[in-house]
């Protein structure tokens, strides 16, 4: 099943007899787990969403993430397209864990974190779920279509305190000493995930291993001066040979000028969950612990006629980030004028209840009715099917569903008009529902 040189490299790095451990391990049925989203929905919430499929806890993220029992159909579960969870990988969530370690270190609470290889955003909505409204994440991700799978998550996480851009690590270059923290996920040649994806196995090869190790150094060099000294580095894969981990992580010490202060292996068959490395390094140099700016709240912007909501702190460092990289999105996207008119955008219905709060006082024409729906209703709606509400007064209605905004519709009375973004469309068949 899997290349003869990949279980040589197994055995020799880690015993025949742990190695046949892990090979079976990968040869069976990868583990499903569910994180929280913490702005909308408690975990005991979550579990109890789940019901019985709701099993043990993720061990090193138990605040946060709990293992299932089965894998249910996420795509008919309205909870899912509200925002109120993602499902990520197990082992990849420890990433929350040395985030908040890096946190404690820099004893500052406004910060500048950059996720530099971020799609599909599973990463990146653990770190939003770490962090406050004070701080500013930028999620990056340089292939096109992978960056607006990337934004469409990061609005489902309903937060306006990120901007999703999609350029090379080497522009981030210019962006000097920026960032107090940095997540570089790096491409790799995936044996970590061979359980979980075939292709990954057939393009495994020696050679291929050589090339990603080569290429995650340019990646991690390019981007290097943009992290702040003293500032944190979390670096990350999932394979398991040293040359993608343990050779670059001392790479990164001796060529880039940094310190080690942990790493960890995941091995399916050990850990629940796929394989996974991660490791924690400090950037050397002194670090400045200043504050970003004092303002505070958010800022009304407009785009053309496009209107968003953005942290009034950092509208200053968003300038800057649009002079150097390539944004797809930023903030959260509120209204659209059109005419005298102001149209809501699908992203309103997944902020947070602060956003709406400042929607209301930025723009008080801009009205909408809220309206509970039930779970076909839901589903009907997410489908761009038909959804009627006679009932409901005529104009722009929010629809949630067990709390949570999903979208808009504009009520016409005998019918409605979808607000839904067609690309956000499930494509199920009715009889499934």
């Amino acid at each position: 099943m899997f290349p003869a040189e990949f279980i040589n490299e197994m055995r020799d790095s880690l015993g025949p007899e742990r190695a046949e451990r892990v090979l079976s391990a990968l040869a069976g049925e990868p583990a499903v787990s569910v994180r929280v989203n913490p702005r909308k929905l408690t975990l005991v919430a979550l579990r109890a969403h789940f019901g019985t499929l709701a099993g043990d806890v993720v061990p090193w993220a138990s605040d946060e993430a709990f293992y299932l029992n089965d894998r249910p159909s996420f795509t008919l579960d309205p909870l899912f397209h509200a925002g109120a969870y993602y499902v990520q990988e197990a082992s990849s969530m420890y990433v929350g864990q040395l985030f908040e370690r890096a946190k404690a270190m820099l004893g500052k609470e406004a910060l500048r974190v950059l996720d530099l290889c971020a799609a599909p955003g599973g990463k990146t909505t653990q770190l939003l779920s770490h962090l406050d409204d004070a701080s500013l994440l930028v999620a990056n991700e340089v292939v096109p279509s992978r960056a607006t799978i990337l934004a469409e998550n990061m609005a489902r996480w309903g937060c306006s305190n990120v901007a999703v851009t999609s350029s090379d690590p080497s522009v981030f270059a210019s962006l000097r000493g920026f960032f107090d923290l940095a997540v570089v996920d790096a491409p790799c040649s995936g044996e970590g995930m061979f359980r979980k994806d075939e292709r990954a196995v057939a393009e495994w090869s020696p050679d291929a291993v050589r090339l990603c190790a080569a290429r995650q150094r340019r990646i991690l060099a390019d981007f290097w001066p943009a992290l702040a000294p003293g500032g944190f580095l979390i670096y990350s894969t999932c394979t398991f040979n040293r040359f993608e981990d343990e050779d670059n992580v001392s790479w990164i010490c001796s060529e880039l000028g940094g310190t080690l202060l942990s790493q960890r292996h995941f091995y399916p068959g050990e850990d629940r969950g796929e394989g996974f490395f991660a490791a924690l390094i400090r950037k050397a140099g002194t670090y400045a612990a200043g504050p970003v700016a004092a303002a505070d709240g958010l800022a009304c912007l407009e785009k053309g006629s496009l209107v968003k909501l953005f942290p009034e702190a950092f509208v200053r460092d968003l300038a800057r980030l649009e002079k150097n990289l390539r944004i797809i999105a930023s903030g959260v996207a509120v209204a659209t004028r059109k005419g005298r008119d102001l149209v809501p955008e699908a992203d309103l219905a997944l902020a947070g209840d602060s956003v709406r709060e400042a929607v209301s006082a930025f723009l008080p024409e801009l009205s909408y009715t809220s309206v509970e729906v039930s779970r076909e209703e839901a589903l009907r709606f997410l489908s761009r099917e038909s959804v009627v509400f006679p009932a409901a007064p005529r104009g722009y209605l929010l629809l949630t569903y067990a709390g949570l905004g999903l979208g808009f519709v504009k009520n016409l009375g005998t019918r409605t008009n979808s607000l839904l973004p067609p690309a956000r469309r499930i494509r199920v068949q009715s009889s499934m529902k």
